[in-house]
């Protein structure tokens, strides 16, 4: 079987340049200055918001990916080039979004942290802003294997009592955690900075840490009667 690991970074708009009625609807239940902050801080978490503006892939079979990422504005072009196995290139979100539709079509199954929840929705949102008709469906009943989201997987579905972060997992397992120099909050800023560069190796972390992740799932923590478990 073939398996692609998938994860994107998103940026957020500005809240001043969402149009009256959105701006409007986003900020109904913010009264004080923190309540405003944090609204202008959660618009990356929301497809109609925000942007994607990088999404790896990575083959954990063949330790192979690429990050597509877009160039932020006011940048010069980046020129395509390969680093540890992933190759980075640049684009628009339109383009970004066309390569990945372009890659996934040709796997069998994907594996996400939290892309059930995040990643996939995100994705299938802003492709359709752009008129992109998906190649694969990418989000199956959540029990099938064709979409192995390991923050489902981990929690047993939700059984236990707390779920935690990718960062938490790493450090817990001993894998290197790719929040340790950036994190996901901090995409907007760099974005708006001109470091898209930055933002797309810190997305190729984040596959790293999820092929490690998936492999200690899959060996040692996966009961499969007849598969490839070590037990």
């Amino acid at each position: 079987m073939s398996r692609l690991i998938l994860d994107i970074e998103t940026a957020g708009r500005e809240l001043e340049s969402l149009d009256e009625v959105t701006r409007e609807y986003m900020l109904r239940d913010a009264e004080t200055d923190e309540e405003i902050d944090l609204v202008k801080q959660s618009l990356s978490f929301f497809p109609l918001t925000a942007e994607v503006v990088a999404i790896g892939m990575l083959n954990p079979d063949t330790d192979k990916g690429a990050v597509y990422y877009q160039q932020a504005p006011g940048t010069e072009p980046d020129l395509p080039f390969e680093e540890k196995g992933l190759t980075y290139e640049a684009s628009d979100e339109a383009g970004v979004l066309r390569k990945f539709w372009d890659t996934v079509k040709s796997y069998d199954q994907i594996v996400t942290y939290n892309g059930r929840a995040f990643d996939c929705p995100f994705l299938l949102a802003r492709s359709a802003v752009h008129k992109i008709t998906p190649t694969k469906e990418i989000m199956p009943n959540r029990y099938y294997d064709d979409h192995i989201d390991l923050y489902d997987r981990l929690s047993f579905y939700g059984s236990v009592r707390r779920k935690f972060s990718l960062d938490i997992w790493c450090r817990a397992m001993g894998i290197q955690s790719p929040k340790t120099d950036m994190t996901g909050y901090q995409v907007t800023d760099y974005f708006r900075e001109g470091r898209s560069l930055d933002i797309a190796r810190y997305c190729g972390g984040d596959l790293r840490a999820t092929a490690e992740l998936l492999d200690r799932w899959e060996n040692y923590m996966r009961f499969n009667k007849g598969g490839r478990g070590k037990h």
